[in-house]
């Protein structure tokens, strides 16, 4: 007696003396499968029944009974989002739940490189340890099929080989905290409207060349202990509870053995819940209850309904002891395991690598007449910013991922610490977008309201523009509905709030004109021609201010690449040019379908195949220094059905100052039984050189390389032939090619 009161006074929850046998489960040392099964073995069905579904907005309930704790969920993936109410989205008040906000996902994917992924994966997974979180809902790594889906800043990019390379060392990062992966959104999630009720139509060739490969890295090489079902539908199932993708796909020929999470509100059926791969539930609106109404827990699919087919005989436990058991795998690999970290929270080291990640991503687009890095060599110079997004809290909003940061800092005040005793710096508004700033309780306490009108705006931006050294414009888009947001898409391309006019006006005003896009979308540029240097700053996070500054002062040589084409307009984006987007409502339901028609197409496959010039290729990023590329080699000529070849190009820095390229390589298969991209991107690497240096890069292409999925066989397969190996630094500028033959 005296063991146990002490037990439930620290909460300790002791195993013993109430279980028969040793408690292998509660032994960190015995290996997973053999843990997972001694506590299966020991629970009852109302017990496999409480893992497999929430208990309150972000948590599972554990088997208190056996000492395994509750499953503590959280987005997102930029940053540990605020603590809400048990049962209720509002805020819960807490004071120390604030956190270090990292790049947007568009960000990280721009750098090209694998190691800034480890890092970001490593110091958000300290993050959520140090919350006691088990599970952190993302990354995401749905392609960017369209300019206009209002959540593509939370992925990676149009390209599956770029987003399963770079999602790899994020997972392993975060997980070697002891904290769980989400990999979401699986699959085929590609724009936020209807995004509950939309049908994918699509061959199965697409399907695994383009939509599924960077799932698949993340779960064969990352290791992503859960995954997140999306909210569409395909073959008319949700994909929460869809046979295909999850039981034929995931579970089958990948082998994933860990658990599949339903995204908040996407369970929709308790039988389909039950057969079709769903393990885990969250957020379900169920008979009838409305969102954050108390107690509707035990309404949920997998809760008391699934408890009532079991008490009739409609269903058995097999599929429930299969969903416990993956429940707690999770739970072993993270709360009660003995390589659990203890984390730390808004560490110096975390807002340093926001900065060298936000550094590494900012993408150089134009830089005609060299007017960056900015030049500050006479004292006393002015400085002129304009445009709302230069103070405008970008870390709140945006839907899931908007987060409460410990501290934020703006590009404007980025730029006045950079240039403290080099520069007067002046702000003036320049147009007014969106002056709210809260999402979910959490506000940013701006008050950005301004009564004038668009003409004084201007008139007032371009008379101070006139007597500047420098003058740059901070737009773009927010994270404001219909921008970059969950659950709505763009209206179009263009950017909104009348920016184009302000920027014509001020691109005549002053030569020494830049303009930073603060987005995660591509954006028409109608004045491109008309303004000498251009940036893409995507949505940076804690340390905005700093990495853009560290960039336009020329304190870091630029080196990140467009993860996405930039489309001179929505017709040259297949989606949109084949009016496929966003689907065909049917006429008997509140379904709509949604037909992929462009296929593989996507993105700078489209552009090459349509021979239609990009406004900024994907890959494309320049630097404050040159890079000459030698003739690309190869080590032979033939490669064996089973063989590789290498291909090495030489690479030198020409310029003046040390600076790092990305180094690209395409593939390309111009004889082949079936339509195949004109090239696709199958290796980079991001060589760091000092002025004068070479570095000669090489790729191992593989037979996985020259595969396409044969969709009749349901097989990859490589056909005889000649191949093309293209070397280059963005996809529309080839360096050197070599050939090669497949035997």
């Amino acid at each position: 007696m005296k063991a146990s009161v002490i037990a439930l006074a620290t909460g300790l929850c002791l195993a013993w003396p109430a279980f028969a046998g040793e408690s292998v489960y509660l032994d960190k040392s015995k290996p997973l499968e053999e843990r997972v099964e001694d506590a299966l073995s020991r629970m009852t069905t109302a017990e496999k029944l409480d893992i497999i579904h929430a208990q309150s907005k972000f948590s599972s309930r554990g088997v208190p009974r056996l000492g395994i704790p509750d499953v503590w969920t959280t987005d997102g993936p930029h940053g540990i989002r605020p603590e809400v109410k048990w049962d209720e989205w509002d805020q819960a008040g807490w004071t120390n739940d604030s956190c270090v906000a990292f790049p947007a996902l568009t960000a990280l994917a721009a750098t090209w490189n694998p190691e800034m992924s480890a890092l970001y994966g490593k110091s958000i997974g300290e993050e959520a340890a140090y919350r006691n979180k088990d599970i952190l809902l993302g990354p995401g790594v749905n392609i960017y099929r369209t300019p206009v889906n209002g959540r593509n800043f939370e992925y990676m990019g149009e390209d599956p080989y770029l987003a399963g390379r770079m999602v790899v060392p994020y997972i392993k990062g975060v997980q070697g905290n002891g904290v769980a992966v989400c990999l979401k959104h699986f699959a085929l999630n590609n724009n936020e409207v209807n995004r509950h009720n939309t049908n994918v139509i699509l061959d199965d060739r697409t399907l695994y060349e383009i939509y599924l490969p960077a799932f698949k890295a993340g779960v064969q090489e990352g290791g992503a202990w859960t995954i997140m079902g999306a909210y569409n539908l395909y073959k008319d199932q949700h994909l929460c509870h869809n046979q295909y993708i999850l039981n034929d796909i995931l579970k089958g020929e990948w082998g994933f053995d860990g658990a599949v999470v339903s995204d908040w509100g996407g369970c929709h059926d308790t039988d389909q819940a039950i057969h079709n791969g769903l393990d885990m539930e969250f957020g379900s609106w169920t008979d009838g209850l409305k969102a954050g109404r108390k107690n509707a827990y035990d309404a949920y699919y997998l809760a008391g309904p699934y408890l009532d087919k079991i008490k009739k005989g409609e269903v058995g436990t097999q599929e429930l002891d299969d969903k416990a058991r993956r429940v707690l795998r999770t739970i072993f690999r993270t709360s009660l395991s003995a390589d659990r970290h203890r984390g730390s929270m808004c560490s110096e080291a975390h807002y340093d690598a926001a900065r060298r990640i936000g550094d590494e991503g900012i993408v150089l687009l134009k830089n005609d007449g060299k007017v960056l890095p900015m030049n500050f060599d006479k004292p006393g110079k002015k400085v002129l910013v304009v445009g709302e997004n230069a103070v405008k809290m970008m870390t709140v909003g945006g839907g899931s991922s908007s987060l409460k940061v410990q501290r934020e800092l703006s590009p404007i005040d980025g730029l006045r610490n950079a240039l403290k005793g080099k520069a007067d710096v002046e702000w003036v508004r320049g147009y007014v977008g969106d002056v709210t700033g809260e999402y979910n309780g959490v506000t940013t306490g701006q008050n950005l309201n301004d009564s004038r009108s668009k003409e004084e705006l201007i008139a007032e931006a371009v008379a101070k523009a006139k007597d500047a050294d420098y003058v740059i414009f901070v737009g773009g888009l927010n994270k404001s509905a219909h921008q970059d947001c969950e659950d709505s898409d763009r209206a179009g391309l263009e950017l909104p709030y009348a920016q184009d006019e302000v920027i014509a006006a001020l691109a005549k005003a002053n030569p020494n004109f830049i303009v930073v896009n603060i987005s995660g979308n591509a954006v028409a540029m109608p004045w491109v021609k008309e303004v000498p240097a251009i940036v893409q700053g995507w949505f940076l996070g804690s340390e905005a201010g700093n990495s853009i500054a560290d960039i336009l002062t020329g304190a870091v040589n630029p080196s990140g690449k467009l993860p996405m084409t930039f489309p001179t307009s929505l017709d040259n984006v297949g989606a949109h040019a084949l009016n496929a987007y966003p689907g065909v409502k049917r006429a008997d339901s509140d379904i709509y379908d949604l037909e992929y028609k462009e296929g593989l197409l996507v993105g700078y496959r489209w552009h090459d195949a349509k021979k239609a010039k990009p406004l900024f290729a994907f890959g494309h990023g320049l630097s404050y220094t040159d890079f000459t590329y030698g003739k690309a080699t190869i080590d032979k000529k033939e490669m064996s059905a089973d063989g590789t070849v290498t291909v090495t190009v030489p690479v030198t820095n020409s310029g003046d100052r040390a600076g790092a390229e990305v180094v690209q390589l395409y593939v390309s298969d111009p004889k082949c039984s079936v339509m195949r991209p004109v090239k696709e991107l199958k290796g980079f690497k991001k060589v760091f050189l000092k002025p004068g240096e070479t570095a000669n890069v090489s790729f191992t292409i593989g037979k996985d390389a020259l595969s396409f999925f044969d969709d009749k066989a349901h097989a990859w397969t490589a056909e005889p032939g000649e191949f093309t190996a293209s070397v280059g630094s963005a996809s529309d500028n080839i360096k050197s090619t070599v050939k090669f033959t497949l035997k």
